[in-house]
């Protein structure tokens, strides 16, 4: 019935007329979205605010503002350094600098410290005991965007340059003389919004190279090489504006990170599902006469495959929705829309390139029926190449799965059980700063204070209590405690002077993960002191804020989230198998080899990360990123492989419908999968960290799956099951 179905829509989209139709219909579409909506990059987020409003430091946020509004606004933190001591001149330099912005204000500068009225004697105290570095704030307006400070930021530096007749920002620290780097807030934030601006064409140039070169090698046909690439770009210039618009509503909230990897997801899995068509299409040509009969056949036997490959991957995706962290939130939108019109241009505009291009699109490699290949040597005199067929490898695997199933399936759990047992040793990092290079002016301004400042004062931690009139001996609790360097008296709330904050400030890192450990401590040494004060329900009367605190509640927020979405995953996942496969076994082992092939491939990436590129911590957000596009995209290869061993089935004995399927369908899944995993691995051009981790695990994953999981594990292990591999099914009965 569904092939019958695919067949007839063939005929609708890539008939010998319809074919233009459909063209056109993509064309008008396309150019009308782009110019009546904006592109999706045009509305990308500034916002860093990825936590709930219910997090815990979220909460002390906004009752500091209200409380205890200083109304300095946004820090930019200058941070002058000199190997061997700042000097007087040093000194002079700023307060010269700082009286010039009293006189002339930067745009969006909403105060500044009067450093002018402050002598030289007064300015040393404030630098470092060592007194290599001293750091001076500059405020701006907290509703100025990124875009806005930038020129103000600019006009900063050429200031500083001409008061200092050289240029300090752009020698590398390890020179002699005077060093400054913009950091805190505002120069964190705009070095980000500049790596995101230099690598958003890098990433997509360097993607569409990626696949061009290999489809070029994998095919050797230069025609077949581009087609991919028109229906995909297609689909992304369909998204763009859409997701642009959804935007520009406020419906949905984008940022650069989750357009970097739309865009890297759009031409990987876009290409696969390209290839699934193009290799059924190719078979077609070879025992059918006539084009436009042997597309409908190809659409008919892989059209199914597709579109339950994209339902799962998009709905799989989509389940990041149910994340409160607003990282794993902003992709659900971006990925499962892209997914969808991705499936949606394979199934329409592809077929109508393809019914235009015909045979001509495997060129030099023409696929012929016999017939014609008969004709043409009988024309020419000569033997006639037929195209490409089966690889070595796929007839290979398709031999040893059924042959030794048991050999196999020994020798991937020993290697992929290996790997997969180096999880637990993973050591994870939240921190933002790491995910930026080491030589980033506002990270190796951050690495000056950390370095010659005492720890704690780089980010102190905010004790906000409400203390319904009573006192307490709070602040001698929390200096008591062993991380705890020292704490301030109280600041008295504006409107409630019942409310309190008491600023404590660590003697360990406080981006530490030994410092996001203790936050628990922290809270307990609170509670402990609001009870003996007469406070019964001591959990409700206190907030803890400040960079510690944020990361604790990353920590805790992210670790819900994957408790959350991993299990709605896998059952959704196991819900489309059922649906698709109607064998409860078949769903069972697949599921079972697309989690081990995801542990294998975060333990594989761990090596690599950690002793290859020398990090000392994966990034924490990566564990769930890959995870959702492992299971979603490896499902992809398993209902293609395993699709074609049910449609065998039907026509042969189980071990022939195995070996022929594997031989079927491993040559374009290696294709596809060397695609995928290439265009993954693209993300290694982009200068953030998190992005270049995911890549390498995604890309390790789908290659694990490519060439061990789906030829080898899974078939063998269809073998050693025989037929109850599909029970309850129809299938599952003798030969």
């Amino acid at each position: 019935m569904m092939n019958h179905l695919l067949e007839k829509w063939g005929k609708v989209v890539a008939g010998s007329r319809s074919r233009w139709i459909t063209l056109l219909l993509w064309v008008i579409t396309v150019s009308f979205l782009s110019f009546l909506w904006p592109q999706v990059n045009e509305e990308e987020t500034n916002s860093n605010n990825l936590l709930p409003d219910d997090a815990m430091s979220v909460e002390a946020s906004k009752i500091m503002e209200e409380q205890f509004a200083n109304d300095t606004g946004t820090p930019l933190l200058l941070v002058w350094y000199r190997e061997n001591g700042l000097n007087e001149a040093d000194f002079q330099l700023i307060q010269n600098l700082y009286q010039e912005l009293n006189t002339n204000p930067l745009q969006q500068q909403s105060m500044v410290p009067d450093f002018s009225q402050v002598p030289v004697q007064g300015l040393k105290q404030t630098a470092s005991e060592d007194s290599k570095v001293i750091t001076t704030p500059v405020f701006f307006s907290e509703n100025a965007a990124g875009t806005e400070i930038n020129p103000s930021l600019k006009a900063l530096k050429t200031k500083i340059t001409e008061l200092a007749e050289e240029d300090p920002f752009n020698n590398a620290l390890s020179e002699s003389g005077l060093h400054i780097r913009l950091s805190g807030p505002v120069g964190i934030q705009n070095d980000a919004e500049a790596l995101f601006g230099q690598a958003d064409l890098t990433l997509l140039l360097a993607t569409v190279l990626l696949v061009l070169v290999l489809l070029i090698l994998l095919y050797r046909s230069p025609i077949l090489a581009i087609v991919p690439l028109i229906g995909v770009g297609f689909a992304y210039l369909f998204v763009s504006p859409l997701l642009g618009f959804m935007a520009s509503q406020d419906w949905i909230v984008v940022d650069a990170q989750s357009i970097s990897i739309m865009t890297v997801l759009l031409f990987g899995a876009g290409t696969d599902y390209c290839l699934f068509l193009v290799s059924r299409y190719r078979d077609e040509l070879q025992l059918e006469p006539n084009k436009y009969r042997a597309l409908q056949l190809a659409i008919a036997n892989s059209g199914g495959a597709i579109m339950m490959s994209a339902l799962t991957t998009m709905i799989g995706l989509f389940t990041l929705s149910l994340a409160q962290y607003a990282s794993y939130d902003r992709f659900a939108v971006p990925f499962s829309l892209g997914i969808l019109m991705t499936a949606v241009a394979v199934m329409t505009l592809l077929p109508a390139i393809l019914a235009m291009l015909g045979r001509t699109a495997f060129f030099p490699f023409i696929p012929k029926t016999e017939q014609m290949a008969k004709q043409l040597e009988e024309k020419k005199g000569k033997p006639v190449r037929r195209s490409i067929g089966r690889t070595r490898f796929s007839k290979m695997a398709g031999r040893i799965v059924t042959e030794k199933p048991w050999h196999l399936i020994i020798v991937c759990f020993i290697f992929l059980g290996g790997l997969a047992a180096l999880v637990p040793n993973i050591s994870y990092t939240y921190q933002v700063l790491d995910s930026f290079p080491e030589d980033m002016p506002s990270r190796e301004g951050y690495d000056l204070i950390a370095e010659h400042y005492p720890p704690g004062e780089i980010a102190p931690i905010q004790v906000i209590v409400d203390t319904e009139g009573n006192d307490m001996l709070l602040k001698e609790n929390l200096t008591a405690l062993p991380i705890v360097e020292s704490v301030s008296d109280p600041q008295t709330g504006e409107q409630n002077p019942d409310m309190q904050q008491y600023e404590v400030t660590l003697s360990i890192n406080p981006y530490s993960e030994e410092a996001v450990e203790k936050i628990p401590k922290l809270q307990s040494a609170v509670e402990s002191t609001l009870k003996e004060a007469g406070i019964a329900d001591a959990e409700e009367h206190y907030l803890i804020g400040g960079e510690t605190a944020n990361l604790y509640d990353t920590e805790e927020v992210t670790s819900s989230d994957q408790n959350i979405v991993i299990p709605v995953v896998l059952i959704i996942i196991a819900a489309m198998l059922i649906f698709y496969l109607r064998s409860i076994v078949a769903m069972g082992y697949l599921l079972l080899t697309v989690g081990l092939s995801y542990l294998s491939a975060l333990g594989l990436g761990w090596l690599i990360i950690h002793y290859g590129l020398g990090a000392d911590s994966m990034q924490g957000l990566i564990p769930l990123y890959a995870f959702v596009f492992l299971v979603a995209l490896g499902g992809d290869y398993n209902i293609f492989m395993i699709s074609s061993i049910w449609r065998n089935r039907k026509q042969m004995p189980l071990k022939k419908a195995i070996s022929e399927g594997v031989e079927e369908t491993s040559s374009v899944i290696t294709s596809a999968g060397l695609i995928l995993a290439g265009t993954f691995a693209v993300l290694a051009v982009m200068p953030i960290q998190v992005l270049v981790q995911f890549g390498i695990v995604t890309a390790v994953g789908v290659l694990l799956d490519t060439f061990i999981v789906r030829p080898l594990l899974v078939p063998a292990i269809t073998t050693v099951l025989g037929r109850y591999s599909f029970w309850p099914g129809k299938l599952w009965k003798k030969d």
